[in-house]
């Protein structure tokens, strides 16, 4: 009689154990839903974000200019539902002297799994221009990652969603799961001049003029243990979804349809090769990208020079941001 109960006793422990176990599977398995945390928008930015006024890292023909700098000439500003950033468009530049004023922006905040949407009415455009939205980890390149979200140059579109990352993380060909076409498959940022492993978008409207032209659109990623995905949505695009062009304080991404970029981590360790990321909103003109597709890319004469001597080649060279979210889970 004591053996069968103590028989029993041990048998509910171990189904209460399995149990367990298959619903904390089951949990594990179930798409994530994120609640807001940042709702960016006007002169939010000039809150949400720090000026880095730096030596450009990609050596473009910039000079990054501080807080009181952007302000003062009206390279940043904010009001409603609008934020701006743009290079100066005034002045001619002695050659020997720095750069054109622009403007780089990094988060104050960091994050790691989350969800971010990028609402842009129009990017920069024109030859020699090289803007991006990207994240980052700032004290631990390339060994914490990069994710660039929105990245070109010279108007040769269409985007392309890039990470750059220490060795041991790539990005076959091969999988499926995004509407993209990987570019190249390993994302070790000390091989191939740094070019990670990009994912060039299914849509022209995704990039430079095209994109403006169709009043922009709607970026949006998703960073968790699975990996990360980019979408693309251009402005009056039916299939955008409600809580993207609504503006929603909640969000479930695996409703979202297919991304136009995947990178999933059973490739490449999102804990191993991402840290924690701050988000960069930049513009740089010629510099290692830019400047050295200048020809190729159909631009007359030579970058250095026009950045040099035609200010207004730069009108169009804006960012227009509507907003940008954030949500963790």
């Amino acid at each position: 009689m004591l053996s069968q109960l103590a028989f029993f006793v041990r048998l509910v422990a171990f189904l209460t154990l399995l149990n367990s176990f298959f619903s904390f599977a089951d949990a594990a398995a179930t798409p994530l839903a994120y609640k807001i945390s940042q709702d960016v928008k006007g002169e939010g930015f000039l809150d949400a974000f720090n000026f880095e006024s730096i030596s450009d890292p990609t050596h473009g023909r910039v000079n990054y200019v501080n807080r009181e700098t952007a302000l003062r000439n009206n390279y940043t500003f904010g009001a409603g539902e609008t934020f701006i950033l743009r290079p100066d468009t005034v002045n001619v530049l002695k050659p020997d002297g720095p750069g054109r004023d622009s403007v780089r922006l990094i988060s104050k905040q960091n994050y790691r799994n989350h969800v971010a949407v990028f609402d842009i009415r129009h990017m920069p455009q024109g030859c020699g221009t090289w803007p991006a939205v990207w994240e980052v980890d700032p004290t631990n390149w390339p060994n914490g990652g990069e994710l660039d979200i929105l990245e070109g140059a010279n108007d040769n579109g269409p985007n392309a969603a890039t990470l750059h990352t220490s060795p041991g993380c790539t990005m076959p060909s091969a999988r499926g799961g995004m509407l993209g076409k990987q570019v190249e498959e390993n994302c070790d940022a000390n091989i191939n001049n740094n070019v990670g492993c990009p994912v060039k978008f299914d849509s022209d409207l995704s990039y430079g003029p095209k994109f403006n032209n169709n009043g922009g659109g709607w970026y949006a990623i998703e960073r968790s243990p699975a990996g990360i995905k980019v979408w693309f949505w251009s402005r009056n695009d039916p299939n955008t979804p409600h809580e993207i062009c609504g503006g929603l304080q909640n969000v479930r991404p695996d409703t979202w349809g297919t991304p136009n970029a995947f990178f999933p981590d059973n490739t490449c360790s999102m804990e191993k090769h991402f840290g924690s990321h701050n988000i960069v909103i930049n513009l740089t003109l010629c510099g290692d990208w830019a400047g050295n597709t200048f020809g190729i890319d159909g631009c007359p004469g030579n970058c250095v020079d026009l950045v040099n001597n035609s200010p207004e080649a730069f009108q169009n060279a804006y960012f227009d941001f509507a907003s940008m979210r954030v949500y963790t889970p």
